[in-house]
């Protein structure tokens, strides 16, 4: 941890707790008669304070002189990546400081069973530049995908589905965003709770692929009731990984034309499928 100017940068270990709450607790180094600063929680990319862009969580005293805040299990951030900052008790909020990471307990995300209402997960993570950060969720309803498996030319996944049922016409939709608005269907099936669907990645080429295409998974529940305009994401969100992004690598297949597909999660945890033009072969 360093100093500068005889005050220590604040750093805070963080537990997750049963009901998906945050414990944060920083040693400060104070005295037990300094007024105790406050936890600032900050949605990145707001534009301001007042529109629930920031979160302020009070510190209390532990008896071996830490200070400890707690983000409930109860409070529902924005989702989104929200950045952990300290407020003095003498500064405005333009004063806040960045918190860096200490110890991570995450234990309680892995393998998490939530209830079939609204999801909401949120993980702390570090930064790329040394900062603590907290990544929040709220879906529902929620697809959560499972593994995804390959036979032929086909990419199968399974999940499971949340906050809704799978009617008679229920689909999974692989969308082209853009001007094209491209959109391949395919049947999912499901029981309980579950899905499952096969898309076959020759069919999201239409000719040649001439530049990188980024293919987003829905599911439509095709259910009368309650079914979500749009259509659900099909994202992998309950664990304690906050960006599967370079971490759940896939093989390509190739497509035929020139072209290769390839599933790939984003920075948001959202199942895709990459779809580019076949690397030339090396000489």
């Amino acid at each position: 941890m360093t100093v500068t100017a005889g005050r220590r940068t604040p750093r805070a270990d963080c537990t997750v707790g049963p009901d998906g709450g945050i414990t944060f607790d920083l040693d400060l180094g104070r005295r037990e008669d300094e007024e105790a600063p406050e936890l600032l929680l900050r949605l990145r990319g707001a534009k301001g304070n007042g529109d629930g862009s920031t979160v302020r969580l009070s510190l209390s005293p532990l008896r071996d002189g830490r200070l400890r805040a707690v983000l409930p299990g109860s409070m529902e951030p924005a989702e989104g990546r929200w950045d952990v900052h300290l407020r003095e008790p003498c500064a405005d909020d333009d004063g806040a400081v960045a918190v860096e990471p200490g110890i991570r307990d995450l234990r309680l995300l892995v393998d998490r069973t939530p209830g079939n209402g609204r999801i909401a997960v949120r993980i702390p993570y570090p930064t790329l530049d040394g900062r603590l950060a907290v990544r929040c969720w709220l879906r529902a309803p929620h697809a959560e995908a499972g593994p995804v498996t390959f036979d032929g030319g086909g990419m199968t996944v399974e999940g499971t589905l949340y906050g809704t049922g799978l009617g008679t016409d229920a689909r999974v939709e692989a969308r082209l965003p853009g001007a094209d608005g491209r959109v391949l269907r395919v049947p999912v099936t499901g029981e309980e709770g579950t899905f499952a669907f096969t898309l076959p990645l020759d069919r999201l080429a239409a000719g040649a692929v001439t530049a990188q295409q980024l293919w987003t998974l829905w599911l439509i529940p095709g259910t009368a009731e309650g079914e979500p305009a749009g259509g659900v994401r099909i994202s992998r969100i309950l664990d304690d990984v906050w960006d599967r992004k370079k971490i759940f690598v896939y093989p390509g297949l190739s497509t035929g034309e020139g072209g290769r597909a390839t599933p790939c999660y984003s920075t948001d945890n959202d199942l895709c499928v990459r779809l580019e033009p076949e690397p030339a072969p090396a000489s």
